[in-house]
This record gives structure tokens, sequence and C-alpha cells, in this order.
């Protein structure tokens, strides 16, 4: 976050990111403003960027999508464009991409029902987009996505 997000605005983006769904009440509440000042705050944070969407905590387990996984990607040739993302953008399987300094050019974090849907898609992967892989499966997660 930037230096020139007041201690107001980073209170209401604690608040927000605890619970994206507080009213503009109870934020008004919360940081001893009222109603009206604090939508017009929340409204220049988003205009400006700094709040980029609000979203929903998402049980996996009863989506049936149990088994997390981290898949670490670097391209077999490495004279080939870098284009992995745009190559695995729809694999509905990956929910983030991130390009990595290290030996891996991209770790991409996974979801799947089960071990052998780990396999399948690891296959996928390699196909789509050239690349070896490097695995870790999460066993368990103390905590994710912590508030600011």
């Amino acid at each position: 976050m930037t230096s020139d997000v007041e201690a107001t605005d980073r209170k209401i983006l604690e608040l927000l990111a605890a619970d994206g769904r507080m009213s503009f009440t109870d934020l008004g509440k919360a940081t001893g403003l009222s109603t009206s000042a604090v939508h017009q705050r929340v409204k220049r944070l988003e205009a400006r960027g700094t709040i980029t969407g609000y979203g929903a905590s998402i049980d996996h387990d009863q989506l049936g999508l149990p088994l997390t996984a981290f898949i670490s990607i670097r391209p077999i040739d490495p004279s080939q464009p870098d284009d992995s993302p745009e190559r695995l953008r729809d694999v509905a399987e990956i929910e983030s991409c991130w390009s990595v300094a290290g030996d891996e050019s991209y770790i991409l974090k996974v979801r799947v029902a089960a071990p052998i849907d780990l396999e399948d898609l690891l296959a996928r992967i390699r196909a789509a987009a050239n690349v070896s892989t490097r695995t870790t499966i999460v066993l368990s997660t103390p905590y994710e996505n912590r508030p600011v």
C-alpha cells in the first residue's frame, strides 16, 4: 500500500478486508465518520484502485474441491515465447497464477477433488503450456487471505 493512504483510510481498508459487506453506517461508527463521508472515502479508494474488488470467502471442501496444490512451472524450451499464463487462462482448476523469480517462471494455485484429478490436471498443464512442473500438495491451511 502506498504511503499516501492516511490512517482513516487504512482503518476503512482493514474493516472492509475483514468484512467486505460492512455497511457504510457501520464503517462510519467504527471510524467516527458520517455515513456520507465514509461513502465518499470508499468511492475514492475504489476510483484510485486501492480497493480492487469485493469477494466471498469460499469453503472449497463444500464445493467438492478439498485438494489444494501449488504447481511451479517453467518452459521446456526457454527460447519460446513466455506465454504460459495465456495458454493456461481457461483451465478452470487454476485459481491463481503468479510470475516469480527463481528457477521456475510461474506458480499456480490449483484446487481439485482428488489426487487422480491433480494427475490429470498436471498432464493438461504440461501439454497446453509446454512446461515442466513441480508440485506441492497442501496438507492444511492454518490461515489464508489475512486482512491488511
